[in-house]
């Protein structure tokens, strides 16, 4: 549809099923049918850097944090993960992949996909629970994607005015094991230490021992 100029900003793909869902470090995002919210947004975030990709993926992620603890009520236990996947807890809610194209040194049009559980019971990972294993109801599927997108638009705006500042404060806030000693795999090896912030360009900034180090997507996951 972009390449057919027919998807103007806030345009809005949802399905029911994928048969071929992707997500981040090359895993595969798997739902059952017509139980989940799998959606992708197009936005046009021309006011944004190259270098500034990053700004976006925590508008994102925020958005779906809000619209998140509106559905669950404030709860420590719902967080960000690095990059911006949703978990409550230990397990994943969902997951976010944004795919940018560039013109020149700007962003010309991102597509944001979101993969959310939302009535699934039964998952194939313990690592993954659902909206409806939560709380132990069903939900308008339709309802939340309107929320969902409100919420996306609101940090949006947020960010296109310029409110970087804001939104970087919010987001650690809502980080997963922000500030907390845990156990991370760097290169095949388990080590201890602290998320103590995220770089301008999306690297985690790990304390490990005395060093201060920093790290991209694939080259550290959690312990």
């Amino acid at each position: 549809m972009i390449v057919q100029n027919r998807a103007s900003e806030g345009c809005t793909v949802i399905t029911d099923f994928q048969t071929a869902g992707r997500g981040q470090r090359g895993n595969q995002w798997q739902g059952a049918p017509a139980e989940n919210l799998m959606l992708s947004v197009v936005w046009q975030p021309t006011f944004l850097a190259a270098t500034e990709q990053f700004r976006l993926s925590q508008a994102v992620a925020l958005g779906v944090h809000d619209w998140a603890a509106a559905l669950l009520g404030p709860d420590p236990k719902l967080k960000l993960k690095w990059p911006n996947d949703l978990y409550y807890g230990n397990q994943k809610l969902g997951g976010i992949l944004i795919e940018n194209s560039l013109s020149g040194p700007k962003i010309q049009h991102s597509i944001i996909g979101i993969g959310l559980n939302i009535n699934q019971q039964e998952l194939a990972l313990p690592t993954a629970t659902s909206f409806a294993q939560l709380t132990g109801r069903a939900y308008d599927r339709a309802a939340l994607a309107a929320r969902l997108l409100e919420c996306l638009e609101r940090r949006y705006l947020q960010l296109r005015a310029g409110q970087v500042g804001e939104l970087r404060r919010d987001y650690l806030q809502a980080l997963y094991r922000y500030q907390e000693t845990h156990p991370f795999v760097i290169d095949g090896q388990t080590v201890s230490g602290q998320i103590v912030g995220v770089e301008e360009d999306g690297r985690l900034a790990v304390a490990i021992g005395n060093e201060l180090r920093r790290f991209g997507l694939q080259e550290i996951r959690h312990g």
